[in-house]
């Protein structure tokens, strides 16, 4: 069994020599080309066996490598290895050169300008990752016949399931400018006892937004650091988002500026004298901690205090321009959960109702027509006429804001399978019914997944509904 493959162009050769003696004097089974590739060994059957064997892989990014076709050779395996098989991959950097797509998802490290004592400290970092790699229990073959060698060679890779973790954690989101109140406030509550995890935790090699994903799926809560920075994240965006799919509780602390107008209905934390939680604050934290038994993803979370129905500090306004242009990204990209909480999000800021978290037929009334016909727009354009306010209107009108319309447009969009039948209450579970394609008409939602640890949750789904869609009809939107 060999701990690490190190792969790199010729040029660099001095270079990841040095680094594999001093991984070999860290007490791993290094493969270095140079020392291992024997005279008389078909050198490709050597290197192949060589990455099958091996628990990590380390290739050296510099430019020297991105022009040597042995490197490339020898990428293109490793990539294929870290998607079949979960190798872990890491890339490190030693040269002015761009990271390839691949390597650009795993967490690299950057050898470039280091002192003697940074360089030992990040080898001993390395070390310490491949050696707990190297330690765990080699996955069973998965066998069976091998077939369709054509179609599995030219279709992309299954997307990895999300697995639970060893332990539920708080994950805590900040953005790069608030990163020294994120350090403080994770040693806080480390220190309190419970488990806590950020990106600063990632580790070299690591898939990270795979990782990032996992974490969100089964936190025991998602803390999110409220600033205009982090406002303007589109990574703390995906978060917000992701943790909502998945029904995680979420626990905002506002550090700056107004609230994320995604947290807009959310109880949070006032933190902007740049103080830690109380002891009252944490307590309602440790009452999420995931070691006690916290839901899985898609289940209801534990309670968290009701929002204020007037809280002191406005939220965020944004141009309707700017969040449609975030629904049009999270399409392009496939992420059609993200984008259906986007669009409530949006028509939710346009009728003046994101602290309620849902909107009535006089307040949707506000929302200009512009936006219904924006946002109709996207998603048509994205499912070739299949989703949108007027799809689901050529399925099922409504007429008027009464509860058969509701449920008429509901079967008619997939959302419940008759009109006896029920509705998912959990959000992930009910988007997952969406099917291949996704299914005819199923999105826009308007479901608000804050809303569903509240009783009247369908009641104010059902409101949302009728209101947008009655309110879309005097518009011309959907006729």
């Amino acid at each position: 069994m060999i701990d690490v493959f190190i792969s790199h162009a010729q040029e660099d050769g001095a270079w990841a020599g040095d680094l594999a003696d001093r991984l070999s004097r860290n007490g791993l089974r290094v493969f270095f080309d140079e020392w291992d590739v024997l005279p008389g060994d078909v050198i490709v059957h050597r290197l192949d066996t060589a990455v099958r064997d091996a628990a990590c892989a380390i290739a050296v990014i510099s430019p020297a490598s991105a022009a040597s076709p042995r490197a490339l050779e020898e990428y293109a395996a490793l990539a294929t290895a870290g998607a079949e098989r979960d190798l872990r991959f890491i890339p490190v950097l030693i040269g002015d050169v761009r990271l390839p797509p691949f390597a650009a998802n795993r967490v690299w490290r950057d050898f470039r300008s280091l002192g003697e004592r940074e360089y030992d400290a990040k080898v001993g970092e390395l070390a310490a990752v491949i050696r707990s790699e190297a330690a765990r229990p080699a996955p069973a073959g998965s066998g069976g016949a091998a077939g369709e060698e054509n179609i599995a060679a030219a279709l992309p890779s299954a997307p990895r399931p999300l697995t639970e973790p060893d332990q539920h954690a708080f994950v805590v989101c900040y953005a790069s400018a608030d990163a020294a109140y994120g350090r403080a406030l994770v040693d806080q509550v480390r220190a309190a006892g419970m488990t806590v995890w950020s990106v600063a935790d990632l580790r070299p090699g690591d898939a990270q937004f795979w990782k990032i994903r996992q974490q969100l799926a089964y936190a025991s809560a998602v803390v999110v650091l409220m600033s205009p920075q982090a406002q303007d994240s589109d990574d703390i965006t995906r978060m917000i988002l992701e943790a909502m799919l998945h029904q995680r509780p979420l626990f905002p602390v506002l550090l700056d500026g107004e609230r994320n107008y995604h947290l807009a209905h959310t109880w949070y934390v006032d933190a902007r004298n740049g103080r830690l939680l109380r002891p009252d604050e944490l307590g309602l934290l440790r009452a999420l901690d995931g070691s006690a038994g916290a839901a899985l993803p898609g289940e209801p979370p534990p309670a968290l205090p009701a929002p204020l129905a007037h809280p002191p500090v406005g939220t965020v306004r944004v141009p309707p321009t700017v969040s449609i242009d975030r629904i049009n990204t999270f399409l392009n990209e496939g992420e059609f959960a993200h984008a259906d909480l986007q669009t409530t999000t949006v028509l939710l800021e346009a009728a003046d109702r994101l602290d309620e978290g849902w909107t009535g037929a006089r307040d949707a009334r506000r929302i200009p027509v512009e936006v219904l016909a924006g946002i109709d727009a996207v998603w048509s354009d994205h499912s070739h006429g299949r989703q949108g306010f007027r799809a689901q209107a050529a399925l099922s009108r409504v007429r008027r804001a009464r509860h058969a319309d509701f449920l008429a447009l509901s079967v008619a969009c997939g959302w419940r399978d008759s009109v006896e039948g029920s509705v998912p209450q959990g959000y992930h579970e009910f988007t997952g019914s969406a099917g291949h394609g996704p299914r005819r008409g199923f999105y826009p939602t308007l479901r608000n997944p804050q809303n569903e640890r509240f009783l009247d949750w369908y009641d104010q789904w059902v409101t949302t509904v009728l209101a947008t869609h009655t309110h879309a009809l005097s518009k011309g939107i959907n006729r």
